[in-house]
Protein backbone atom coordinates (compact mmCIF):
# COMPACT_ATOMS: atom_id res chain seq x y z
CA UNK A 1 0.00 0.00 0.00
CA UNK A 2 1.45 3.43 -0.92
CA UNK A 3 2.44 5.79 1.86
CA UNK A 4 -0.38 8.21 0.98
CA UNK A 5 -3.11 5.67 0.26
CA UNK A 6 -6.49 7.39 0.30
CA UNK A 7 -9.80 5.67 0.90
CA UNK A 8 -12.65 6.29 -1.50
CA UNK A 9 -14.33 8.70 0.95
CA UNK A 10 -11.08 10.63 1.47
CA UNK A 11 -10.69 10.88 -2.30
CA UNK A 12 -14.22 12.26 -2.67
CA UNK A 13 -13.57 14.78 0.12
CA UNK A 14 -10.33 15.95 -1.51
CA UNK A 15 -12.10 16.27 -4.86
CA UNK A 16 -14.78 18.44 -3.25
CA UNK A 17 -12.12 20.68 -1.70
CA UNK A 18 -10.30 20.85 -5.05
CA UNK A 19 -13.57 22.01 -6.66
CA UNK A 20 -13.99 24.89 -4.23
CA UNK A 21 -16.09 23.41 -1.46
CA UNK A 22 -14.06 24.93 1.33
CA UNK A 23 -15.87 24.27 4.58
CA UNK A 24 -17.39 21.26 6.27
CA UNK A 25 -21.10 21.68 5.55
CA UNK A 26 -20.47 22.42 1.87
CA UNK A 27 -18.22 19.35 1.65
CA UNK A 28 -20.92 17.24 3.31
CA UNK A 29 -23.53 18.52 0.84
CA UNK A 30 -21.29 17.94 -2.17
CA UNK A 31 -20.23 14.43 -1.18
CA UNK A 32 -23.27 13.12 0.65
CA UNK A 33 -20.98 11.99 3.47
CA UNK A 34 -21.93 12.52 7.13
CA UNK A 35 -20.12 14.89 9.48
CA UNK A 36 -18.71 11.91 11.37
CA UNK A 37 -16.78 11.01 8.23
CA UNK A 38 -15.95 14.45 6.82
CA UNK A 39 -14.56 16.26 9.87
CA UNK A 40 -12.27 13.48 11.14
CA UNK A 41 -11.00 12.96 7.58
CA UNK A 42 -10.26 16.66 7.20
CA UNK A 43 -8.35 16.66 10.51
CA UNK A 44 -6.29 13.64 9.39
CA UNK A 45 -5.64 15.15 5.98
CA UNK A 46 -4.57 18.42 7.55
CA UNK A 47 -2.22 16.61 9.95
CA UNK A 48 -0.68 14.72 7.03
CA UNK A 49 -0.26 17.86 4.93
CA UNK A 50 -2.85 17.15 2.23
CA UNK A 51 -4.97 20.18 3.11
CA UNK A 52 -4.36 23.45 4.87
CA UNK A 53 -6.96 25.52 6.64
CA UNK A 54 -7.72 28.98 7.91
CA UNK A 55 -10.57 30.50 9.84
CA UNK A 56 -12.66 33.12 8.14
CA UNK A 57 -12.77 36.64 9.47
CA UNK A 58 -14.95 36.72 12.60
CA UNK A 59 -16.64 39.93 11.40
CA UNK A 60 -17.95 38.11 8.32
CA UNK A 61 -19.46 35.36 10.45
CA UNK A 62 -20.95 37.88 12.86
CA UNK A 63 -22.45 39.86 9.98
CA UNK A 64 -24.05 36.64 8.66
CA UNK A 65 -25.18 35.72 12.21
CA UNK A 66 -23.44 32.33 12.31
CA UNK A 67 -20.32 30.74 13.75
CA UNK A 68 -17.02 31.34 11.96
CA UNK A 69 -16.14 28.77 9.31
CA UNK A 70 -12.87 26.96 8.87
CA UNK A 71 -11.97 26.87 5.17
CA UNK A 72 -9.81 24.14 3.64
CA UNK A 73 -7.56 24.21 0.59
CA UNK A 74 -5.53 21.48 -1.07
CA UNK A 75 -1.79 21.65 -0.67
CA UNK A 76 0.63 20.57 -3.38
CA UNK A 77 0.80 17.16 -1.67
CA UNK A 78 -2.98 17.04 -1.66
CA UNK A 79 -3.15 17.64 -5.40
CA UNK A 80 -0.64 14.86 -6.01
CA UNK A 81 -2.45 12.44 -3.69
CA UNK A 82 -5.78 13.27 -5.33
CA UNK A 83 -4.42 12.65 -8.80
CA UNK A 84 -3.02 9.28 -7.70
CA UNK A 85 -6.21 8.24 -5.91
CA UNK A 86 -8.53 9.36 -8.71
CA UNK A 87 -6.56 7.17 -11.09
CA UNK A 88 -6.91 4.22 -8.74
CA UNK A 89 -10.68 4.60 -8.32
CA UNK A 90 -12.07 4.38 -11.82
CA UNK A 91 -15.57 4.59 -10.40
CA UNK A 92 -14.52 7.68 -8.49
CA UNK A 93 -13.54 9.43 -11.70
CA UNK A 94 -17.10 9.19 -12.99
CA UNK A 95 -18.73 10.14 -9.69
CA UNK A 96 -16.31 12.93 -8.87
CA UNK A 97 -17.14 14.64 -12.11
CA UNK A 98 -20.60 15.30 -10.67
CA UNK A 99 -19.12 17.34 -7.86
CA UNK A 100 -19.09 20.73 -9.51
CA UNK A 101 -18.24 24.14 -8.17
CA UNK A 102 -20.20 25.54 -5.22
CA UNK A 103 -22.97 27.96 -6.08
CA UNK A 104 -21.37 30.71 -4.02
CA UNK A 105 -18.17 30.94 -2.09
CA UNK A 106 -18.50 33.43 0.75
CA UNK A 107 -15.29 34.10 2.61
Amino acid sequence: MPERYLSFSATVILQAVANGYGYGFDIMDATGLPSGTVYPALRRMEASGLVGSKWENAAVAKRDQRPARKYYELTRSGHLALADAAGRYRLAERNLGRIGKPASAKR
